[in-house]
């Protein structure tokens, strides 16, 4: 799965907070994630996140 940097997740389930969206922070074996509704940082390992996902969203300005 392409998930880069700065990308936005909408996940399947939601944060306690009630949001969905979380902004990568690092990928590789696992990802840093930032709550976009209360901003709570965690590391969850890639397998576990890459089932999860719904959607990825990405700003892609014409930038390779």
């Amino acid at each position: 799965m392409d998930v880069r940097i700065n990308d936005v997740l909408a996940m399947k389930k939601k944060h306690p907070c009630g949001s969905d969206e979380m902004l990568v922070l690092r990928s590789g074996m696992d990802f840093r994630l930032k709550c976009r509704g209360c901003g709570h940082e965690f590391l969850v390992p890639r397998s576990k996140i890459e089932k999860n996902i719904k959607k990825i969203l990405r700003d892609d300005n014409g930038n390779s």
